[in-house]
């Protein structure tokens, strides 16, 4: 959805963009809105038209997700105040200041809480994506057809976190 465009590159560095079917001004009706992360996420972090959007919306779906960094824009529109969530382990101490209130939890490939489910990284949130259809559309066969195509061997212990104990250990250099 606009405001934040999306763009692709290819190997040719040419982009490619992706053309919105509404924007937040149309406030369409939503069962899942999913928070990606990545550099776009904090474009979005400082942008208070789309922390309104997220806050105003998220009252009225069924679930809302995070990948990665995107967790830091939920900790903004205060949805995450109270409850467990994850975020990627190497902006840990950038996102955890970010969300005062939150039970983050460290170790942790994806985490739910409710109707709000987040993943650490990019990896982690194919995971959280598997998982996420298999629980709530019942539809196992469809999510592992999905991770077929994507060629990803998908993990479904939300606690297997191999990347704990180099995040963890990144946490602490932040903190020196």
């Amino acid at each position: 959805m606009d405001p934040v465009p999306a763009h692709i590159s290819n190997s040719a560095g040419a982009l490619t963009w992706v053309k919105p079917t509404y924007t937040i001004d149309q406030d369409p009706e939503l069962d899942v809105l999913l928070i990606p992360g990545g550099p776009g996420s904090r474009v979005a972090y400082n942008n208070t038209r789309i922390i309104d959007y997220v806050k105003r919306t998220y009252p009225k779906l069924k679930y809302i997700t995070s990948t990665c960094t995107g967790a830091q824009i939920l900790a903004k529109a205060g949805i995450l105040k109270g409850k467990k969530a994850t975020t990627a382990k190497f902006a840990w101490a950038e996102m955890v200041a970010s969300g005062p209130g939150v039970n983050w939890q460290p170790c942790a490939r994806w985490v739910v809480d409710g109707n709000i489910w987040t993943s650490s990284g990019v990896a982690a949130g194919i995971d959280m994506a598997h998982a996420f259809v298999t629980e709530v559309f019942k539809n196992e066969t469809l999510a592992d057809r999905a991770a077929n195509i994507l060629e990803v061997e998908i993990h479904k212990d939300p606690h297997w976190d191999p990347f704990c104990k180099v995040g963890l250990s990144a946490i602490v250099l932040d903190s020196d």
